[in-house]
């Protein structure tokens, strides 16, 4: 079902009171219990001549939700015999809608509700900040080769590729081996199409991948996903070194400590480690250009090693070289200590032992005790590089583990080698000095990935082609006399691919030294993480120094662990969730076409991506799963610190056009219906008003809300301005930024609107018609009480407030909290106390839920709920209080319950004073307009002539009614200190102290009819007289009796409380009798510190069903 929404305004010139009151007539529409007549035709010509009307009605009626309270056709039926001549007068006209507690106990028991719902709403919250906008640093114009291509080789060839590949295909076989190669550099190649649509979509500043990631997902997964890249890169740095240490320490066969044992070359890494870095850290601090300047130096050494590799591979087809290898079983021996791979050597004098059977046997003659292995195996010498053309390849084809299952080393293998593919950012890290970003960044990166994988995939091949596998699982190069194992494979020795390899291996880390702290320095620079802003500052020249301090001692976590197979899948987590995010960038800008996405890199598809950010997220398992839950938890703990604590930016990032689509999605699916009694919370419109400097009035008002707001849900908090739009456009962008910074101070979260009007009652109008959007609308207002109704010059203000009661009637659930200036604020706690619930007419259940949610706040938390009900002398309260008790229970709501008789009374004279007072009043206010002074006059003189009249016709019942229903006035001003603005003081006759009545009389309301004023020669005596003269109107004398028993009972019970919860009796249909009205209110609430007047919005609200 659609429905359409539109506003009433009148036009800039029309008068308030000039034509029709066509806001009255629409208003009228929206009530359901007053059918429209025929003014509204005779308002609508002249609307159409004068006046600019936009109507929006629905299309279709909601019908209310079936219940067995609301629109109960059995209460209908009894209503005429139950409550006439009750004490309920006062809620009369509400029994067609809301029939009275008592009338419904008896079914509470078969309590059944079960309307069609829709699925919950989800609230998207949008954060606007201003940009400031990073100025290109210009540097050298670099093209594709230099800029882009080259140093991604340098970055992705590194030392996994020398002292770790040939491990991984003797280990895990050329096939296994050729299928983790394949994943990678799928994945790699994935992420760059990715990286370059998302590179090429606009001017990429320096910043590389950082950049790219922030502006496509916003600030937090900016911040999140640059902290783990420099977390890889910074890892990779110790990486690095410690490959360079294990390069010293093992294959050249220096011994730099003096021992030999493998037990200690853990330690050695971490000393000689740790200064390496120290010596690499500070030539990085004390000029970089050198390292750039020795890049291309690093770069030739890498490029040499490698043709030397496949130099040698050529070699061994045409003259393989001797490399004799020793193996015991199917183990390699260390050839450093023994001279003849034999246990024994026959001579002319016999059979005499080796060194090796020395090594294994107890002495050195035969009959001495070997080791089991040693005795049960043979030792052979076999040539380690057999050549291309030997067909060893059949034996290398499969996997050979050790020890462990295949599964959990098969996942060892990819951590350790996934490094080995990184390093393809390193040209969009450099796009602020390319010449063409847009076209070397897609081209470079794709053809170096090209490249490594070719070399990548043609080492595993030929290694396994070329090299026994027995060697090939030596991963230290023991069995070939400490040499590296692609070191035996190079041609023309193998110390070009050692020292190439410690070049090489130096090189980058010097890179990573020197471009990790540069990452860091541009995301403190950002300002998204507060706690990194220090890292933002750096030398006069603008090098980061404080980042690569940082950078440095994170990396000497790395150089403690010590190991370079334990290293290589820290860094390999930080890595693959940089290109997941890559990935899911471009993923999310190409599905949600946002008109800014046109890259000029065409060949890409969100299903490319896709793929490349599953393949990313599997490796992560696949390499250590305890790892990658370790890297997600850094990465979410970042995310939410920046939500919470970072500089909100707006970069108009994808994740704030996704917002905006699953906003409209759920938007579209809550206007399939109503939403179901259990997802039902108060969706909250809130009316402050403002004052000449545009602070709000009652900034309580918003901790209430942020109270009530356990629930959760829709929060609005609008104000009304009074005049032209654009005349006030400045008035209203100042009364927002104060509804802002208020709803921010109260922690209150929503939205706020400004509505500007020729008045204030079709501003009103207007928010409570027009805010919300779809099925995303306020179901419930909260407005304060008018405080100081009564004075002349605030006439305005409780029409306003009536006005806004009638246009809520129809759909819409009213909480009005009165004396709002004595409600606790958020800071405060109540240690102990009651929330008193008067359950008179059922209205939906809203009684029962707001104490509910008031009490999953810490202010109310500690008090205790009272439920409260009305019993007339024919109800069984017993029984009440059992079907009360039964109905607490299915809800699940612990309260008490007490269930209050009123007797039967006759209607006291100071009942028919009080009445008579107040209607004189009214008509006062119709006949005469006299100025303050002359209005205070006329007062005192009406007040000693009622009083006179009544005290002589029954003095005693005056007096009875005085001590038993009233207090003194000394006291009541004792009690609410708070409410004294509320009632303002005047010179008082002696007499006046001796009635209440005389409160009343005290101030009056302005006229504001439109009508001409009269001058003060109209309050003739003779008008006065029939004034005098007039009897109360038995309907107003009744409610009146209503609100006086009421009160008398709710002060007795609840005094104490710390707030009271009342049903709220709806505005009088006639509006005749709107001063009346506010006066039976004022009545009813009189003597109670903290009220909130309660009325539904038609509808049930809670249930007893999961």
């Amino acid at each position: 079902m659609s429905s359409q929404r539109f506003t009433v305004s009148k036009s800039e010139g029309e008068g308030e009171q000039s034509a029709p009151d066509i806001q009255g007539e629409v208003n009228q529409l929206f009530e359901g219990d007053e059918p429209a007549t025929s003014s509204a035709k005779d308002g609508a010509e002249p609307a159409a001549a004068g006046a600019e009307v936009i109507v929006v009605l629905k299309g279709e009626s909601n019908p209310k939700e079936s219940s067995p309270f609301i629109n109960s056709s059995d209460a209908t039926a009894e209503k005429s015999q139950q409550y006439d001549g009750k004490h309920m007068a006062l809620f009369e006209e509400e029994m067609d809608t809301s029939p009275m507690v008592s009338s419904l106990l008896s079914s509470l028991a078969n309590y059944s509700n079960l309307p069609q719902g829709s699925k919950e709403h989800e609230e998207a919250e949008n954060n606007e900040a201003t940009e400031t906008r990073k100025k290109p640093v210009k540097a050298p114009q670099l093209g594709t080769l230099m800029g882009v291509y080259l140093p991604c080789i340098q970055n992705i060839f590194g030392v996994i590729l020398f002292l770790r590949m040939t491990w991984l295909v003797g280990i895990g076989g050329v096939i296994g081996t050729f299928i983790i190669v394949f994943m990678c550099c799928s994945t790699t190649m994935l992420t760059a199409i990715s990286m370059s649509a998302v590179a090429t979509n606009g001017v990429v500043p320096a910043g590389g991948s950082y950049y790219m990631i922030s502006r496509s997902l916003g600030p937090e997964f900016g911040g999140a996903v640059g902290i783990c890249f420099y977390l890889g890169t910074t890892f990779a740095g110790a990486m690095y070194i410690l490959g360079a240490i294990e390069l010293l320490l093992c294959f050249p066969g220096i011994d730099l400590t003096g021992a030999a044992a493998l037990g200690r070359l853990l330690n050695n890494m971490r000393v000689y480690g740790t200064i390496l870095l120290t010596s690499m850290a500070t030539v990085v601090f004390v000029g970089v250009k050198y390292v750039n300047k020795l890049a291309l130096v690093f770069l030739a050494c890498v490029i040499l090693s490698i043709v030397a590799v496949y130099a040698g591979v050529i070699k061994t087809a045409i003259d393989p070289p001797i490399f004799p290898v020793c193996l015991l079983g199917n183990r390699t021996l260390v050839w450093k200590t023994f001279d003849v791979c034999a246990k024994t050597l026959e001579t002319s004098n016999g059979t005499i032992t080796t060194q090796l059977w020395q090594m294994f046997c107890d002495s050195p003659y035969l009959n001495a005790t070997c080791d089991k292995y040693f005795a049960a195996n043979n030792v052979t010498e076999i040539q380690g590089i057999p050549g291309i053309t030997s067909g060893i390849m059949t034996e290398n084809l499969f996997s050979t583990f050790y020890e462990k299952d295949i599964t959990s080393f098969f996942t060892l293998l990819v951590g350790i080698y996934f490094p080995s593919v990184t390093g393809i950012m390193a040209g969009s890290n450099r796009s602020g000095d390319l010449r063409d970003a847009q076209k070397s960044i897609p081209v470079g990166t794709i053809c170096a990935i090209t490249t490594t994988t070719i070399v990548y995939m043609s080492s595993v091949i030929l290694f396994g082609a070329c090299i026994d596998g027995v060697v090939l699982r030596d991963k230290f190069g023991e069995g070939v006399h400490g040499n590296l194992v692609i070191g035996t494979l190079a041609w023309p020795s193998p110390w070009v691919i050692v020292i190439g390899s410690f070049f090489s291996t130096c090189g980058a880390g010097l890179q990573s030294l020197t471009g990790a702290p540069r990452l860091l320095q541009a995301i403190a620079k950002d300002g998204i993480v507060p706690a990194l802003r220090i890292f933002g500052h750096g030398k006069a020249n603008g090098e980061p120094t404080w980042s690569l301090l940082l950078t440095a001692c994170i990396c000497e976590i790395g150089i403690l662990i010590a190991s370079l197979d334990a290293v290589a899948p820290i860094l390999s987590m930080f890595f693959l969730m940089c290109y997941m995010f890559v990935n899911l960038a471009c993923a999310l800008q190409t599905l949600l076409r946002t008109p800014n996405w046109r890259p000029r890199f065409k060949f890409y598809h969100w299903t490319l991506s896709f793929l490349g950010m599953s393949l990313c997220l599997t490796l992560m398992f696949l390499c250590s799963w305890y790892y990658a839950i370790v890297a997600m938890v850094i990465a979410g703990s970042i995310y939410k610190y920046i939500e919470f604590a970072g500089a909100e930016k707006e970069w108009g990032d994808g994740i704030r056009g996704l917002s905006l689509s699953a906003a409209r999605y759920a938007l579209m699916r809550l206007e399939e219906g109503q939403p179901h009694t259990k997802n039902w919370r108060p969706q909250l419109l809130v009316l402050v008003s403002t004052d000449a400097e545009q602070n709000i009035e009652q900034p309580r008002l918003l901790s209430l809300t942020n109270q009530l707001k356990a629930g959760k849900g829709l929060t609005i908090v609008g104000t009304a301005l009074e005049g032209t739009y654009l005349a006030n456009h400045d008035r209203a962008q100042r009364a927002e930024q104060a509804l802002r910074k208020l709803m921010e101070t109260e922690k209150v979260k929503g939205f706020c609107q400004v509505t500007v009007s020729s008045n204030l009652r079709d501003a009103t109008s207007h928010l409570l018609q027009a805010s919300g959007l779809g099925g995303l609308k306020h179901n419930a207002v909260l407005v304060s009480w008018p405080c100081n109704w009564k004075q002349g010059d605030e006439h305005q203000h409780w029409r306003n407030f009536i006005a806004c009661q009638r246009n809520t009637a129809a759909h819409l659930a009213l909480l009005v909290p009165k004396n709002i200036s004595a409600y606790p604020s958020n800071g405060e706690r109540f240690t102990e106390g009651h929330i008193d619930v008067w359950w008179i007419v059922h209205d939906g259940g809203m009684l029962m839920l707001l104490p509910f949610l008031l009490r999953q706040h810490k202010v109310w938390r500690k008090c205790k709920m009272r439920i409260f009900t009305v019993a007339q002398m024919d109800d069984n309260s017993i029984q009440m209080k059992k079907d009360l008790t039964t109905f607490l229970y299915h809800l699940r709501i612990d309260a008490m319950v007490e269930v209050v008789e009123m007797q039967d009374s006759d209607i006291s004279a100071y009942t028919y004073e009080k009445t008579l007072v107040m209607e004189q009043r009214s008509q006062m206010l119709k006949k005469i307009n006299l100025t303050k002074t002359e209005r205070e006059r006329e007062i005192q003189s009406i007040t000693d002539s009622s009083r006179g009249s009544i005290r002589r016709k029954n003095p005693a019942a005056v007096t009875t009614q005085l001590s038993v229903t009233e207090e003194s006035p000394a006291a009541s001003k004792e009690e609410k200190p708070e409410e004294e603005p509320c009632y303002p003081r005047h010179p008082t006759h002696p007499e006046e102290v001796q009635s209440p009545g005389t409160q009343v009389q005290m101030t009056w309301t302005e006229k504001c009819d439109g009508e001409a004023a009269k001058p003060p020669g109209a309050c003739t005596p003779e008008g006065l007289k029939d004034i005098f003269n007039m009897k109360p109107n038995q309907f107003n004398v009744r409610r009146m009796h209503t609100a006086l028993r009421l009160n008398e009972v709710v002060v007795k019970k609840s005094s104490e409380a710390k707030l009271v919860l009342l049903n709220m009796p709806g505005p009088p249909k006639n509006r005749t009798g709107d001063e009346n009205y506010m006066e039976f209110l004022e009545v009813l609430t009189e003597g109670l510190n903290r009220v909130l007047l309660v009325r539904g919005g038609g509808r049930e609200v809670i249930t007893i069903y999961s």
